[in-house]
């Protein structure tokens, strides 16, 4: 193995009263493709500026060899500059290094670096550090507000590049395309793999089962020495002061690693009980801003318990369409009909709501008091925060002393307590550490409404995504079953410049007629649809009445034979709504095949 070029030896850092690292030993030799992985808040930002030089370690060495060049590119980049070419010859590239750089990226170099979006001010990072050829580079959630194209050109480079990388990322898929070595940052140090990210969680479960192991062993051993201890130490006190000390050791120990046993992190999604069978029915739906066509007859039907992700390039059409979708704004053509008893959950990828002064407390109790409503259960605010991993201190602190991951899950922890059947995120993933994000896929995965996704995370989708809806930006949408590694298997090249229609074929002969076919429901069923929607509309009020006079605990002892009918009842509305909804279903499906085909 070569020699590193740049070295961290037992570097210890703390951060106020915590203590971020302590004894981290860390080296990257040439060439290398390695991903630190940790949990929110474990230092792996504050990790990367200490091998880019840019923040010093309380004790420990640094060590680069001379002449080595470093990029780094922070989670939340700074542009300088007048234009976007300032801000990427900034760090001492060629122009034309710099220009071609930012046309890589799709980002124009003249370009004001006022306004810029978030995506815009990801590419212009990037471009400045490739631009620079380092012989380093340090990445720290690179993936963030860029769309998958632009993700899988950044994937495309860094395969090309010569540098050594070091990558913070919660990104499964880029980081398993990306990396052939791991570190992971835990309990304050760093361990290493000598394998690639597609290999880690297998990894760290064996680490994990040997510490499982290791705690077994531990607790047997305490309860010999204190078994011991218990028969006489007084007696024994001076020639055995050294395995008083020891057991002493032991326990220490054990109170270090019960300290820093993994946090649990509990979610759960607040039910606000069924919605309709039809959530959203779209036909034909278009939308242009000025002249540009974001949508173009477009028609799709979401039902019950969809898992609906909408991918496309930065500036598609991805938010417009879910604002579509939810009756936020009107088509300009086409229809949206929503359907009954929507109750929805809306996560925006700007983070909006959260004020930079407010305090944690107040976000999660908006009308004040110590208790968030949670399922329609009251929960103690403490209580609810320590499930999202935030401690009791926390709660009064102003948001903006949070993370990028902790801010996420704030949110997070606000809306799933809001009773919902449907759940809207706007590129959720943003920022969370890999174990939340496993539990919010678990979750989703278990969620018994329906789910809007906007996402570019390839991954997350294929784990969740009943369907997909793409937007090339240029008003074509297509919506494929399955999630992106299906839609792309089905739609090659759907990203690229739209293809010229094909010619008209040659004249040919006239048909010979064929029976007129009917092209509409009958009367009779046109009637049974209209009766079954109502059907549908109505039957959950009439459960949610019946299973309310249900909770009354007294009712059984009050009155049996009441208790009796409205169970017997709620069964039967039950059952009715299951079969309406399935012939409601049936009866849709047909009259859109017999008006498509007119």
């Amino acid at each position: 193995m070569k020699p590193p070029i740049l070295a961290l030896k037992d570097v210890r850092l703390a951060d106020g009263p915590k203590m971020l690292f302590d004894g981290v030993d860390l080296a990257v030799e040439p060439r290398a493709r390695a991903c630190l992985v940790g949990r929110n808040g474990a230092g792996k930002s504050t990790l990367l500026r200490v091998l880019a030089g840019q923040t010093q370690a309380d004790d420990g060495e640094r060590a680069i060899q001379p002449g080595t060049r470093v990029a780094y590119v922070p989670q939340e980049p700074e542009i300088v500059g007048a234009t976007l070419l300032d801000h990427a010859v900034a760090g001492g590239a060629a122009t034309h290094e710099a220009e071609a750089a930012l046309a890589l990226f799709g980002v124009d170099p003249g370009k004001s670096t006022s306004g810029l979006s978030g995506g815009e001010i990801r590419r212009a990072a990037l471009a400045r550090a490739f631009a620079e050829h380092p012989d380093i580079l340090l990445l720290d959630e690179p993936t963030n507000h860029l769309d998958i194209l632009a993700i899988e050109t950044l994937e495309t480079e860094l395969s090309k590049s010569k540098a050594a990388l070091v990558i913070v990322s919660h990104d499964r898929a880029f980081l398993e395309r990306t990396t052939n070595r791991s570190f992971w940052l835990e309990h304050r140090r760093v361990r290493r793999l000598d394998k690639g990210f597609k290999h880690f969680d297998d990894w760290v479960e064996r680490i994990l089962a040997a510490e499982v192991e290791e705690d077994r062993r531990l607790d047997k051993q305490l309860e010999r020495e204190e078994y011991w201890l218990r028969r006489g130490v007084t007696g024994r006190r001076a020639r055995n002061e050294g395995r008083r000390r020891a057991l002493m050791d032991l326990r220490q120990t054990k109170a270090e690693r019960l300290k820093e046993a993994r946090g649990s992190l509990s979610m759960n999604i607040a039910s606000s009980g069924t919605s309709g069978q039809r959530v959203a029915e779209v036909k034909g739906i278009e939308k242009t801003y000025g002249d540009r066509t974001l949508l173009k007859g477009f028609s799709t039907r979401i039902l019950r318990g969809d898992r609906v992700a909408i991918v496309g390039p930065n500036g598609a059409g991805k938010t417009t369409l879910v604002k579509l979708l939810l009756g936020e704004i009107p088509p300009d053509a086409g229809s949206v009909n929503l359907g009954v008893n929507l109750d929805v959950a809306y996560i925006d990828q700007a983070r909006a709501d959260l004020k930079p002064d407010m305090m944690l407390r107040d976000v999660l109790t908006p009308l004040g008091g110590d208790q968030v409503m949670v399922r329609g259960q009251p929960k103690h605010v403490a209580s609810y925060a320590r499930e999202f991993l935030f401690s009791d201190n926390q709660l009064r602190q102003p948001v903006r002393s949070l993370s990028g991951g902790e801010r996420n899950r704030l949110l997070l922890a606000r809306a799933l307590a809001t009773p919902a059947n449907l759940i809207v995120l706007d590129e959720p993933t943003n920022d969370l550490d890999m174990d939340t994000l496993d539990l919010l896929e678990d979750l989703l995965a278990d969620y018994e409404g329906t789910l809007i996704l906007v996402s570019h995370d390839r991954d997350f989708i294929d784990r969740l995504a009943t369907s997909t809806i793409a937007l090339d930006g240029h008003g074509r949408v297509v919506e494929t079953p399955g999630g992106w590694q299906d839609f792309l298997s089905q739609n090659p090249g759907f990203f690229q410049a739209i293809e010229a229609k094909a010619a008209p074929a040659p004249d040919k002969a006239p048909p010979r007629a064929e029976p007129a076919k009917p092209t509409k429901l009958s009367y009779k069923d046109q009637r049974r649809l209209q009766e079954l929607e109502a059907a549908v509309a109505a039957l959950p009020g009439k459960i949610a009445k019946l299973e309310a006079d249900l909770h009354d605990p007294a009712l059984y002892t009050r009155d049996p034979a009441r208790f009796q009918s409205i169970n017997k009842a709620l069964e039967t509305a039950r059952a009715d709504l299951a079969a309406s909804e399935e012939e409601w279903l049936e009866l849709e499906v047909r009259r859109e095949a017999l008006e498509a085909s007119r």
